[in-house]
């Protein structure tokens, strides 16, 4: 039998909760971990884990006495490159045209289509949950008979929507998010991706952020975060949401879509497309063009 080291696996983290842990468990001054990595466990509740590796099982111990927190398991695991191993069990995904993969699998793209390279990291969106195929999937349906030139991607992530269509329709894309991180993230895969000036990546809360309101009205407004911000935004996303213009939304289950997809429809909003994923709903709504008075 290999060489064992102590594993602490500390879950059921926000995504500012695990970077802070992860940074105490890095910076520990008596024993600081060997390796440190967060995973992203739950894309759609925001629910991230931090794992850390030590000598051996007693340093691990003394490390989770240090942190006492509710939410640490200890256990023995074989001594091999954990961060490697996961990396490879995350295989690339494809959406119509998109095909979505990590560094680690840069040889596998393909010829056609739109590639993206992102990786699993501090935010959220690596394009593998339902959620985000389902935007990609509708994108690139809408791209079959529209081409919107101005485009916003509310709670952006890692980015990766405003990434597929910015590569995919040459334009500037406005990708906001109110962690701080999540913007970080989106500009160095913006860069990695060939696509930086492309891409503006802003943090902001709504979108009541004079960097927003200065690209209304929108042709496309990506919103993959979750129902009950989906309904609060309705009426300002409405409001910035140009004459026949679209909404993709996701982040939603099949039991929250009814109360959702009322708020838009209050606001003037059809249905014009619907994607079911398992238990995960995307929605293409489409804000009706003005008539044209009666000559």
């Amino acid at each position: 039998m290999g060489a064992l080291l102590g594993m602490l696996r500390i879950s059921r983290l926000s995504a500012p909760e695990a970077r802070a842990l992860s940074d105490v468990l890095e910076d520990d001054v008596d024993e600081p971990a060997l390796a440190v990595s967060l995973n992203e466990i739950d894309e759609a509740a925001g629910e991230w884990e931090v794992i850390a590796y030590y000598p051996d099982l007693e340093v691990a111990m003394r490390a989770e006495r240090r942190l006492a927190h509710a939410n640490a398991i200890v256990s023995l695991v074989p001594d091999v490159d954990w961060v490697r191993r996961s990396l490879q069990g995350l295989a690339p995904v494809a959406a119509g045209r998109f095909f979505i993969h990590g560094t680690h699998d840069r040889a596998r793209r393909r010829t056609g289509g739109i590639s993206l390279e992102i990786d699993a990291g501090t935010a959220f969106g690596t394009g593998h949950h339902a959620t985000t195929l389902g935007c990609l999937a509708a994108l690139d349906h809408l791209m079959k008979s529209e081409s919107p030139r101005r485009i916003l991607d509310i709670g952006c992530g890692t980015g990766v929507l405003a990434l597929a269509a910015a590569k995919a329709l040459h334009v500037e894309v406005v990708a906001s998010d109110i962690d701080a991180e999540a913007v970080r993230v989106a500009a160095l895969n913006a860069e990695r991706n060939g696509a930086r000036p492309l891409i503006h990546a802003i943090a902001a809360p709504g979108v009541s952020d004079r960097r927003i309101a200065a690209g209304a009205p929108y042709n496309l407004i990506f919103a993959n975060i979750l129902a009950g911000p989906l309904i609060a935004l309705a009426p300002p996303l409405s409001r910035i949401l140009a004459p026949g213009g679209r909404i993709i939304l996701s982040g939603l289950t099949s039991d929250q879509e009814r109360s959702v997809s009322a708020a838009y429809r209050q606001q003037g909003l059809l249905r014009e497309k619907r994607i079911l994923d398992g238990n995960w709903v995307t929605l293409t709504l489409r804000r009706p063009k003005a008539k044209r008075p009666a000559v």
